[in-house]
């Protein structure tokens, strides 16, 4: 009994040293793990973006269209025409018998709906598959987004899925034209790097032809740019890529031979053997490096391009090359996305609401210790260290986790000071009617948290329950309040009921005087 007793006493101990220990670097900015503050109190800028998810529909009908292209080849059948639009696929053969091996090639793909006469093809994705396509293309841009924002060194990033295909972003931070504007390129940027085979027959004449005659041949017409984005001139382009940015393993920034930044690229196994096959059979050609729908580059192929890596160059800067290499290493998005909101918070707005929440909370606290001083006397001051080391704990186990400081996480914070009170008072009320039905100190002790215990258990269950169902469906702003208000109900637990327990079987039991036993939880002589 007696080492249990000691045992509870080093618990208060402990998480008083632990929780002054870890908060110190957050709370006087010294070395050591800090907490995160959100946006909205360091300020930075808010993004709603919305996913074209109609795009990423297209973006797998040319895909497939180019793994199709890819495996008849391989097979050496002939086609009169391979063409991929936002509408499907179409694909006419030269002789009826090789319907059989496309049908085999077809069946390797699921969901798709085919319409087919003895040589030609019409392929559509039925519902089921479209609405997957809708879905992973979200799923996706997030994961690219957040890839991208971790990859830019960017400190905790909001992201969240805004109904079916809208994402809210948040950059704490933020705070020049500068930075916001690279973190939007950085986050917008599609990133879909392509390699096209320049019309050698009739690009000539590129200035001249419309987007309709360029579609008769099988083609499109894309921009020609420089480093900086802006038109130079046209290319004409065989319309099916003969590779897609989906196979990049990898990508980094390096320098040609005139020392100028290129982004550096590796493909996976698949990407190097249609990318060494294309280049071995074309010598003397052109192949065009599209990025998003420009053209950066169009080098002539000198000889078969093994090893499966290759380099864009464009006059790129340094930071430009990074950011590129970035974009490309955490993958394309699945479709553009379009900015639909922004909003900036200030630095000095932030400021505001952290010295009005201190504020806040400092006084409901203040309040709160005068009322359990008065009413309690020193067990009231008992109590009101068991709160200090509990806002101790709050911030320890927030920095050490690098958990996010938002505004509704500091209500959360005012909301555990409260429910800590009611443990206290609780565990004070059955001590003190103990006392008075004329019980030892040990056993008043023993008995007021046996009784008191139960129900402060209940309702600290229930509510972390409560906190862990926000955090787990909840959204920015009501996960920074369930993270505070969950750490704080189990830092309440601790100090409450074990820490608070331990202080009062080490030191109440040598006090013989029953008189001074009610003073110290507030009984008046008269209540005795």
């Amino acid at each position: 009994m007696k080492q249990t007793k000691n045992f509870k006493l080093l618990i208060f101990i402990i998480a008083l040293i632990f929780g002054i220990a870890f908060s110190i670097p957050s709370l006087f900015q010294t070395k050591g793990p800090k907490i995160n503050l959100g946006l909205d109190l360091q300020g930075g800028l808010n993004l709603l973006l919305g996913v074209k998810t109609e795009d990423a529909i297209q973006a797998r009908y040319s895909s497939l269209a180019s793994s199709i292209n890819f495996e008849l080849k391989q097979k050496k059948v002939l086609v009169d025409y391979l063409r991929s639009n936002e509408n499907g696929i179409e694909i006419g053969l030269l002789d009826s018998d090789d319907s059989k091996i496309l049908d085999e090639i077809l069946k390797k793909n699921n969901g798709l709906l085919i319409s087919k006469t003895a040589t030609n093809y019409s392929i559509v994705f039925n519902q089921q598959e479209i609405e997957l396509i809708k879905k992973n293309a979200v799923e996706q841009a997030i994961a690219t987004i957040r890839n991208r924002l971790d990859q830019f060194g960017l400190s905790e990033p909001s992201i969240t899925q805004q109904g079916q295909d809208n994402i809210l972003v948040g950059l704490p931070g933020i705070q020049t034209t500068q930075e916001e504007d690279r973190a939007r390129s950085l986050i917008s940027k599609s990133a879909h790097l392509q390699m096209m085979a320049v019309d050698e027959d009739r690009n000539h004449r590129v200035d001249s032809m419309s987007e309709l005659e360029a579609q008769k041949y099988g083609d499109v017409i894309l921009p020609y740019v420089d480093s900086n984005s802006n038109e130079v001139g046209k290319m004409l382009l065989k319309a099916l890529p003969i590779l897609d940015g989906d196979r990049i393993t990898d990508a980094r920034v390096a320098y040609d031979e005139n020392h100028q930044p290129v982004v550096s690229f590796s493909l996976d196994s698949l990407g190097a053997k249609i990318f060494g096959d294309f280049s071995g059979s074309n010598i003397g050609k052109r192949m065009a490096i599209v990025l998003d729908g420009k053209v950066y580059s169009a080098p002539v192929i000198r000889q078969r391009i093994g090893g499966g890596s290759g380099q864009i160059s464009g006059g790129f800067t340094k930071e430009q090359a990074s950011d590129l290499a970035i974009t490309l290493r955490s993958g394309a998005l699945p479709a553009p996305l379009e900015i639909l909101e922004k909003r900036s918070v200030g630095p000095s707005l932030g400021q505001d609401s952290i010295k009005s929440s201190v504020i806040a909370l400092i006084s409901g606290f203040a309040l709160v210790v005068g009322f359990m001083i008065i009413y309690y006397s020193m067990a009231g001051v008992i109590a009101s260290i068991a709160l200090i080391i509990n806002l101790f704990l709050i911030i320890a186990i927030m920095a050490i986790f690098g958990a996010t400081l938002t505004l509704p996480g500091m209500a959360g914070i005012v909301l555990t000071v409260g429910v800590a009170v009611d443990a206290n008072i609780i565990i004070n009320e059955r001590i003190r009617e103990a006392l008075r039905a004329g019980e030892s100190v040990t056993r008043a002790i023993q008995l007021g948290y046996i009784n008191a215990s139960r129900a402060i258990f209940d309702s600290n269950i229930t509510s972390l329950i409560a906190s862990v169902l926000l955090y787990a469906y909840g959204t920015g702003a009501i996960k920074g309040f369930a993270i505070t208000t969950g750490i704080g109900i189990v830092a309440s637990i601790i100090t409450a009921i074990i820490g608070t327990q331990g202080f009062y079987n080490a030191i109440l039991p040598k006090i013989a005087n029953t008189k001074s036993l009610y003073f110290w939880f507030g009984i008046r002589a008269k209540d005795a």
